[in-house]
């Protein structure tokens, strides 16, 4: 056994409580609403076609952790797939996404921190807690967890108690007036399209799938990763859907707002003020746990790029507690820039930016979906599940050009995926052709 196996800490359920840390975040607390504004009642099948996509991306994923677990994680991947040009595109595809996250969800907990405090500017909050977000990762991997796993109860403990409260009101159980109903007879008016434009911000909700990937490395043993990813998404898919439709009937389709958690309307709907202040705290609670998960990945994958050679070499140098000083410091740049984003377009950027940085992420999923189905032997089963996850991915992608406030996200994106695609061709001149396919032609070395 390596010395890199030997060194792995991490039990399988553990990951599924980081995994459920990393999922459950302003995606799915915020995004959520501008999805259910888009699609209505039909939200609801997003969600679970999102889930199934999301399952098979990450299933593609723990199978080739455990057949040849990597630090570097999935641009590895796509590295000994395709050659260098694969890994040097997905990385920084990968951090860019991160980056634009990183920016949707400072922007997230703004809004939230606005419901207790709306005379203050959105980016005085964003970075407060970009500063506080920083000095969690600055206590190591340790403390990264440590810190996830409370969150990660936390949030888990806040959707059962609305799940709770709700399902008590429409019973009559709790309440003073008599519970409101919304059904869902006429609510269909969105079709075909609104769920096609709304499929984005779905997908969205479970983005944090890969940070339990880039954990996945560190597993006790790499062939508990596809067991631990099932669990997960079943979990967090069965907790989505049962918040989301007690919302959907607590609360009026058209109440619903791209600035406030349908949770928060759906609790002041029914008249529960003390509760909406409480959840609203869960809701900073629940943005910064993946705000940290974003930090922390968007700095380990700059430290693993830079240390193979795809960026300058002072991001791979690593300072006290095992960490990344210089990579972290680039990250930190990054959210100075999203948080200018935030003070110069307020009410937009929340749409801009998760769009863009959604994209950027399912782009990122792609090239997994296509690595996994070069490096490993696919049953009939592994192909249906992969050729049907590149299918909606494509459909979120397309869906993105029929709504005016999704587009300028798309166009954003695309601009990255030119800018990087240029890069590349650039590097691959200054590449040696063996430095550039030594990945790729010894990828048969492993493959079950």
């Amino acid at each position: 056994m390596s010395k890199q196996k030997r060194s792995k800490q991490l039990p399988w359920w553990h990951l599924v409580i980081l995994g459920i840390a990393f999922t459950t975040g302003t995606g799915f607390f915020l995004g959520s609403s501008i999805a259910i504004q888009k699609s209505g009642f039909l939200v609801l099948g997003l969600f679970l076609l999102a889930a199934f996509g999301t399952f098979f991306v990450f299933d593609a994923l723990a199978k080739m952790i455990a057949n040849d677990s990597q630090k570097g994680s999935f641009r590895t991947y796509s590295k000994k797939a395709f050659g260098h040009w694969a890994g040097f595109s997905h990385g920084w595809l990968y951090w860019i996404s991160e980056i634009l996250i990183l920016g949707s969800q400072l922007t997230a907990i703004g809004l939230f921190a606005q419901f207790w405090f709306p005379d203050i500017p959105l980016w005085v909050f964003a970075s407060i807690f970009a500063t506080l977000g920083v000095g969690i990762v600055l206590l190591g991997t340790k403390g990264f967890e440590t810190m996830e796993d409370l969150l990660a109860v936390i949030k888990v403990a806040a959707i059962i108690m609305f799940i709770g409260v709700g399902s008590l009101t429409l019973f009559g159980v709790i309440g003073q007036d008599p519970p409101h109903m919304h059904t869902p007879d006429h609510y269909f008016s969105q079709g075909v399209m609104g769920m096609w434009t709304g499929l984005i911000f779905v997908f969205f909700a479970f983005a944090g799938i890969e940070v339990m990937g880039i954990m996945a490395a560190q597993l006790e043993n790499p062939k508990d990763a596809p067991k631990a990813g099932r669990i997960m998404v079943m979990i967090v898919t069965v907790l989505f859907l049962a918040s989301i439709s007690l919302a959907l009937l607590l609360a009026p389709l058209d109440s619903f707002s791209a600035q406030e958690s349908p949770f928060v309307t759906a609790l002041k709907d029914i008249k529960f003020t003390s509760i909406v202040y409480i959840f609203n705290g869960v809701l900073i609670i629940a943005g910064f746990s993946s705000l940290v998960a974003s930090l922390y990945a968007v700095t380990s994958m700059m430290y693993t790029i830079a240390k193979d050679g795809d960026a300058p070499k002072f991001f791979a140098q690593k300072g006290k507690r095992n960490i990344p000083y210089q990579s972290l410091g680039l990250t930190v740049v990054g959210m100075i820039i999203s948080i200018i984003a935030a003070l110069l377009l307020p009410k937009k950027v929340y749409e801009y930016i998760t769009t863009a940085g959604g994209l950027m992420l399912i782009f990122s999923w792609l090239f997994i979906l296509m690595a996994a189905r070069k490096l490993l032997k696919l049953t009939t089963w592994d192909h249906i599940k992969s050729i049907t996850a590149i299918i909606l991915i494509l459909l979120t992608i397309t869906g993105t050009m029929f709504d005016a406030s999704t587009r300028p996200g798309l166009f954003v994106s695309l601009v990255f995926i030119i800018l990087v695609g240029i890069v590349t061709l650039i590097m691959r001149k200054k590449w040696s052709p063996r430095h550039e396919n030594e990945d790729h032609l010894n990828w048969q070395r492993w493959k079950p």
